[in-house]
Order: structure tokens, then sequence, then C-alpha cells
């Protein structure tokens, strides 16, 4: 699957000029922009930095015939054809997504790097939309990541700069799973990285998530010690009780029927979870391979921006969701395996059964929550999750 890409375009002052002729690219997600810029600058000789979506022909993403909007420094000497666009404010709209907002972004990132003695020889925009806007920033030394988030995911920079007190650092081969390393960040979303080494693993088998599960285990045990620093440092707080009402409060106006009999047993559910003994950690949120990057000699977990405080089986339902019963079965036994020798008298396997149709319901709510915080027209992203999110968590509660 390939995607269609129109991009209307706004001048260095944010006015609008047409757009461009459409054009294919490769990858189908919409939120991957590197490849429209490359093609730009091959077919026309532009710079463009794509700033949102503007619509598409189908609901929701992968695919189809994709609008955006993008900014150019120099005026195009291409001819363009006439678009209509909407250019009015929205007060959801992430900074990112303005005309200058980029500019501004790479801006502040080029100079930490300079603080840090590092040249920027290269600057490659990677990704934008709702949930996060991503460069990469070749320098001198290596390269650099620039990140930024929206409101609801900032506590990522003071996650990522707690984790090497339990996993160990970035340079220290005897720690279970690597961490990335910040460079700075700004508290106001945005996060200089460094690089990572590495492919992302998705596609990951059976044996690889062995691993990553093993190393996860000894940072989400050591984390249990700081899980007061991190919510006071703004991590989402979704321990025991507090984790209903905030599903709850999240799914308020939509429609909740297909899993409105999980909703009326969830504190009675949460309280069985309290009892088989395991203790509140740091969750990861999204632990799937592709979070995962690893060479020959290091895995590392990237993108805690899901992170909460709250139950380690949340970690490890989403690291099994895509497998094989049988598959699935041995890595929850594995993982059941290292808790009750960490916490003897502890159920491992009933605290992840009882949550198995609550990590679906979460994602839910994690989804609404995304809806009520970034403009419509980026809605198209995440319309069908929550309904979808409700359908899973209420076939996986039936007896």
């Amino acid at each position: 699957m390939s995607r269609t890409v129109s991009l209307v375009l706004l001048d260095a002052t944010g006015r609008p000029l047409g757009a461009l002729p459409p054009f294919d690219v490769p990858e189908p997600w919409w939120q991957e922009v590197h490849s429209i810029v490359d093609t730009v600058r091959q077919r026309h000789g532009l710079e463009v930095t794509v700033l949102r979506l503007l619509d598409a022909d189908r609901s929701t993403p992968p695919g189809g015939h994709v609008r955006y909007l993008a900014q150019v420094v120099d005026a195009p000497a291409v001819p363009l054809e006439p678009a209509a666009v909407d250019l009015a404010p929205h007060p959801l709209r992430q900074p990112w997504a303005e005309a200058g907002g980029p500019a501004r972004s790479v801006a502040w990132a080029t100079g930490e790097l300079s603080r840090r003695c590092r040249r920027v020889t290269a600057v490659a925009q990677q990704r934008t939309w709702n949930l996060s806007a991503i460069w990469r920033l070749d320098t001198d030394q290596g390269p650099a990541w620039l990140k930024q988030l929206p409101s609801f995911a900032r506590h990522e920079p003071e996650v990522l700069g707690r984790l090497p007190s339990v996993a160990g650092l970035p340079g220290d081969t005897n720690s279970p799973i690597g961490v990335p390393v910040v460079l700075a960040a700004d508290g106001e979303g945005r996060m200089l990285l460094d690089d990572v080494p590495g492919e992302d693993r998705y596609g990951a088998g059976e044996g690889e998530r062995a691993a990553v599960a093993a190393g996860h285990h000894p940072v989400q045990r050591r984390a249990c010690g700081i899980v007061g620093e991190l919510v006071a440092a703004g991590v989402p707080d979704l321990r025991g009780a507090r984790l209903a009402d905030w599903i709850r409060e999240r799914l308020a106006g939509h429609d909740v029927s297909a899993a409105a009999g999980l909703l009326d047993g969830l504190d009675r559910r949460l309280r069985q979870v309290a009892g088989c003994g395991l203790p509140d950690t740091l969750v990861h949120g999204d632990l799937h391979p592709g979070n995962v990057r690893g060479d020959d000699r290091r895995l590392t977990v990237i993108d805690w921006a899901d992170s909460f405080a709250g139950h380690p089986a949340f970690d490890i339902l989403r690291l099994t969701e895509d497998v094989d019963a049988d598959a699935a079965a041995r890595l929850v036994d594995a993982w059941a395996r290292r808790w009750r020798a960490d916490v003897p008298g502890s159920d491992p396997h009933r605290a992840v059964d009882l949550l198995r149709p609550v990590a679906p319901l979460r994602l839910a709510a994690v989804y609404a929550m995304f809806l009520a915080a970034i403009e419509p027209g980026e809605h198209p992203y995440h319309v069908h999750d929550v309904p979808a999110a409700l359908a899973r968590a209420a076939a996986v509660a039936r007896p």
C-alpha cells in the first residue's frame, strides 16, 4: 500500500500560495513525512516542511489520497494549482503544526547542540501528527533527534531523566536494557535525544520479545521505589482505583454500551487485582517491538510518552497481544515467574487474567483523551480507535 499526497504550500510569512501536483510516496502511514520532503526536493527543487493534515479521501489511515499543509522558505518556480485552505487558528493546534513552528523548534535544537559543541550538518523532518513531531539532526559527532510532544505527553523527558538510575547508564553493558539519553528539554514539549543505534524491532518473534520482557523486568522492579517521585514529576497516576476514575472521565460522552458490563464491574475487578499482591511501578504503556530499537549489542526501549504509574501487567499484555496463544502463554509464564520470585506469595497470573480486558479499555480511554486534546482536522487518526478498543475489551471480558 502506498499513499498519494497533495501539498498546499504557504510562503515564509504564512501566506497561501497554491498546491503542488499530487504525487505518490511509498509509506502508507499518514504521519510519516520524510519521503514527502525528499520527493518534493527531488522533483521540484523545493525545501518544504510539512505542518499538518488537512483532509483525506478515506476516514482513517493508512493509504489513500492525503492532503497536507506545508511551508516553503523560497518562492517556488514550479506552477501551482489553486487550492482552498482554511487557515483560521484553532486553540488545540499543536505548536509544530503552525506556520513557523517547526523552524522555531529546529532553531532551539540547533542552539542546544551548539552549546554542546556539536555542529549541525543536516536537518531532516521525519514525522508530524497530533502525538509528536520528529526531526533527525545530523552533526559532526553523530545524529541527534528532536522530538516535540503535546501537553498530555510532556512527562516523557521526566521519565527518561530518571530511568538511568534504575536501568543503568547507557554505556553500562551490565544494564538490563537501554533507555534513550536526553540531551536537553525545554519544559514545553521539546526534547533533544542522542541517537539510539540499531533498528526498530517490528515483527520481532517470541525469542526477541522474551529478551525485551526479561530486560524490562529489572527496570520495573527498581522503578517501584521511585513511583512517588515520578507522579510528583507529572507522570499520570493510574494506580489502583484511580485507573477506574481516569477511564470513566475520559470515556464520558462516548458510546460505551459495548463495554458497559466491564465498566460497571471495574472497581471490583481492580480491587481483586490489588489482592494479587504485585507492586505498582512505572509502566511503559505501549511496549510493542516497534518501540524497541536494537543492534548486535543491545536493546533500547524508546517512546515513553504513554508511560504511567500503575500495574506492571499492562506491559506484558501489550508485548504479547499480537503473537499466537501458545507463545503468549510462555511469555506470560516467564514474566510471572520473575514476579513471584521478587514478591513471594503474589499471584501474577491472576493479575494478568483480571487485567486482560482492562488493557483495551484503558486504551479506549487513551484514544478518547487524544480526541479531546487535538483539533478536529486531526481526528481521522483516532476517530475509530475508541469504539474498536471498546469492542475488543468487551470481547475479552466475555466468559
